[in-house]
């Protein structure tokens, strides 16, 4: 008697891991999920196994990978960037590749008012003093610190108006900011202002975006918040810097490359800018040695949407396009 043959558990690559949530959620629907991180250099010859890869930044998912494995059919990214996954060409051979956009939104925004606070009353430069120099020169770094800002009443240009942005707008107006915001189409976009929420009503406000020289001109704060990918050009650069207000303050939490790194250094030593915050960089993971020792520059290692809530949110999303994926 010939016993029926059983079917098999689609095989899921989570390759930089996965929050408990989604790992869960995807065993209960049936898939076989490994979490064991493959090596780049292994991928190629270790992804045939498998029908599904989940990535977040690290691993590159490459026409090299995809050639080498013709079973792969979906591709997901945790995330929203896709400058490591080669997407024209992973369509190109019928391969599905999404994102979990808006998830982190929350996490960035506050990213870049921690940066904000920061910058405006030298908590970067403070903390890295005080513990060296706070006990010989208390008084000393008093005097330097006391010519803190607040946010309030300032301007703040968002570049690139998408989820992220608009949560940083909406946290800015609750600081009371001015908000300038950029985009490619000029158009309003209305905002709900959920933290004023009343029973289920919250109120909404609109923005009318505003032309890139007018953000350059009139903002105290620059913040970035586009899609960027290897071999595009970068959005502000010398000549660009030269049309901002004196003092400016910029925060880069998008990618490293949107901001060229040697112009942004000139302005720092000119003055034109007072101070920036960098979560990415250019020739990530190993940032300039300049940039890292700068006294004006508030740093952190890529990890704008690096909460807990935030993944728990991305490891759930991730599981459901993978179960809605028609395998």
């Amino acid at each position: 008697m010939r016993l029926k043959q059983k079917h098999m558990p689609i095989k899921i690559l989570a390759n930089d891991g996965l929050e408990k949530e989604g790992i869960e959620k995807l065993l209960a629907a049936g898939f076989d999920i490994q979490t064991t991180k493959i090596p780049q250099e292994e991928l190629r010859d270790k992804l045939n196994d498998f029908s599904a890869i989940v990535v977040r930044s690290a691993t590159r998912v490459t026409s090299r990978e995809i050639d080498a494995n013709p079973q792969l059919k979906l591709i997901v990214r945790a995330g929203t960037g896709t400058d490591n996954i080669d997407v024209d060409y992973a369509k190109s051979k019928g391969i599905t590749v999404c994102t979990t956009p808006g998830i982190s939104a929350q996490s960035v925004a506050e990213l870049v008012f921690a940066h904000l606070f920061s910058l405006s009353r030298f908590l970067h430069d403070s903390n890295r003093r005080m513990p060296h120099e706070g006990a010989e020169k208390f008084n000393e770094l008093k005097k330097n610190y006391a010519k803190g800002i607040e946010l309030k009443g300032k301007t703040l240009g968002i570049i690139g108006f998408g989820s992220i942005g608009q949560t940083v707008a909406k946290i800015g107006l609750g600081l009371g900011m001015n908000i300038l915001p950029f985009k490619l189409h000029h158009e309003e976009v209305k905002i709900e202002l959920d933290f004023f929420k009343v029973g289920n009503a919250a109120p909404v406000i609109t923005l009318q975006t505003v032309p890139f020289e007018e953000l350059l001109a009139k903002s105290d704060f620059i913040t970035l918040h586009v899609p960027f990918k290897e071999g595009d050009p970068p959005i502000i650069y010398k000549e660009r810097i030269a049309l901002m207000k004196n003092g400016v303050m910029l925060v880069n939490t998008a990618r490293g490359g949107v901001i060229v790194e040697h112009d942004l250094l000139e302005a720092l030593q000119s003055g034109k800018v007072a101070a920036a915050a960098l979560d990415v960089f250019e020739g990530e993971p190993t940032p300039r040695k300049e940039i890292l020792a700068h006294p004006h520059i508030s740093l952190t290692p890529h990890i704008g949407a690096s909460t807990l809530e935030a993944q728990q949110r991305v490891g759930l999303m991730v599981a459901e396009k993978v179960i809605g994926f028609k395998f």
